[in-house]
């Protein structure tokens, strides 16, 4: 989406971390880059997706908390809005951003694993009575451990448009609108 202005949103997240994030379409990195604060660690992961990430569309995360100030960078072959949720028994804020997932140290922002997925990431769940997070993609669901290794995997037969964990099941919408269910544990199909 060449020229679409820089969005905005501001999370809270436990422990202290403030975090804010930026993102815009393609072409627009100086948009989203323009105000990134001073202080603290910068990386950009945007190297991770293409060896020219300027031109994709891209995402700035700011982070301050009780260790310090960190921010992280991220792009993506299609406009997205990056979204994160605080591991909080890893210490990890894994974000996602467009068709990868990154995992970062919540204190620190240091990199400790990414994810790519073959389609785009429709959500990211996790439960602290889970030992992964989930990730859906638009045609499957992957469980990610805490080292990032793969502790199940899932194909769909039906495009997925929204995932949600609800009484203990992990919901899934298709493309068609009918729910369906998996267990977020195992990933075995509950009916």
């Amino acid at each position: 989406m060449t020229g679409t202005e820089a969005q905005r949103s501001a999370v809270q997240y436990p422990g202290g971390l403030a975090a804010r994030y930026r993102w815009a379409g393609s072409d627009r990195a100086a948009a989203v880059f323009a105000l990134t604060e001073a202080g603290g660690d910068l990386v950009d992961h945007g190297p991770l997706v293409s060896a020219d990430p300027d031109r994709l569309c891209r995402a700035e995360l700011r982070v301050e908390g009780p260790l310090g100030a960190w921010t992280a960078r991220f792009a993506s072959p299609i406009f997205d809005e990056p979204q994160g949720l605080l591991w909080d028994t890893a210490g990890l804020l894994v974000v996602k951003f467009g068709f990868r997932v990154y995992a970062l140290r919540g204190r620190t922002g240091e990199l400790r694993w990414s994810h790519a997925c073959g389609t785009p990431i429709v959500a990211l769940l996790g439960s602290s009575r889970l030992s992964h997070v989930l990730v859906q993609g638009e045609v499957e669901t992957v469980a990610l451990r805490e080292d990032g290794r793969v502790a199940w995997r899932v194909a769909h037969d039906d495009v997925v448009i929204g995932a949600d964990l609800v009484g203990g099941r992990l919901v899934l919408t298709g493309y068609d609108g009918r729910p369906f269910a998996l267990d977020p544990a195992t990933g075995r199909s509950l009916h």
